[in-house]
């Protein structure tokens, strides 16, 4: 893969401005979309044998899942201000989304399966967590963690990165189905930066070499992560959100540290 696959800019400034699919990113599990909406805008879709998760990235809407009317969602308006809304959309039903501010939606999916039914995730649900150390803090809100049960496929979380520190640091990677040491995970991440003039860095690379990219990362990009060790950096006065989902062959969360980053863990 080149810089260019792996790195994926915004596609105009309203409507669908992102639509990854497992055939464009050459996976089989992940895919991520994104809408950016003014207000009496509308956008839609259906599950097929996929599940959704849409987050709510800023914004507020209308909701609709096989017309069961879920409201009015959403309360932040801007990614760097507390926690998302989101709302679970199982595998065969469809969904309507109706904006009431300016919103940006993302749609996130994976496959299918099971007996699970349309719920809202509110914030708060999961609680905020804070990991690292000193430049290595970063705020984490999780929106479908791997011990809600709520799911067949779907790991969808945010991060925020204050300015100047790394996140998904030390690197690790979850390419390998080696339970319980390690689980096969595609991901993507949705990056915003605050102020949106800023950017960061990402690198995404293995250990025998055969990936290894390092990318600048722009407000509103999308990097694909199909293998290997993927840390970011940001840069001093510009804070980082991402949006990442993830899926693989279980719903389940195991990573490898990079041995010779691991001592920063002490």
């Amino acid at each position: 893969m080149s810089k260019t696959d792996l790195r994926i800019r915004p596609q105009g400034i309203n409507g669908k401005v992102h639509d990854v699919t497992p055939a464009s990113a050459g996976w089989a599990h992940v895919g991520f979309a994104l809408h950016r909406l003014e207000s009496g805008e509308g956008a839609a879709g259906e599950a097929g044998e996929r599940e959704l998760c849409l987050v709510l990235v800023s914004g507020k809407g209308r909701f609709k899942v096989d017309g069961v009317d879920f409201g009015e969602l959403g309360e932040r308006m801007s990614p760097f201000e507390g926690a998302p809304w989101a709302l679970y959309v199982p595998a065969g039903s469809a969904w309507t989304a109706e904006a009431t501010s300016g919103l940006e939606l993302a749609v996130c999916s994976a496959p299918g399966g099971g007996s699970f039914r349309a719920r809202v995730i509110a914030p708060g649900t999961h609680k905020q967590l804070t990991r690292g150390k000193s430049a290595n803090i970063r705020n984490v809100n999780n929106i479908m963690p791997e011990d809600d049960g709520a799911a067949n496929a779907l790991l969808v979380v945010e991060v925020i990165t204050p300015q100047g520190n790394t996140s998904s640091y030390p690197p690790h990677k979850h390419d390998r189905d080696d339970l319980p040491r390690e689980s096969q995970l595609e991901e993507t991440y949705y990056h915003r930066l605050n102020p949106p003039q800023g950017f960061a860095m990402q690198r995404v690379y293995t250990d025998d070499g055969s990936l290894d990219e390092a990318l600048v990362i722009e407000d509103g990009d999308v990097t694909l992560v199909p293998r290997g060790y993927h840390p970011v950096a940001t840069v001093a006065g510009y804070d980082l959100y991402y949006l990442n989902v993830m899926a693989g062959p279980q719903r389940i969360w195991k990573f490898h540290n990079a041995p010779e980053h691991e001592w920063l863990l002490g």
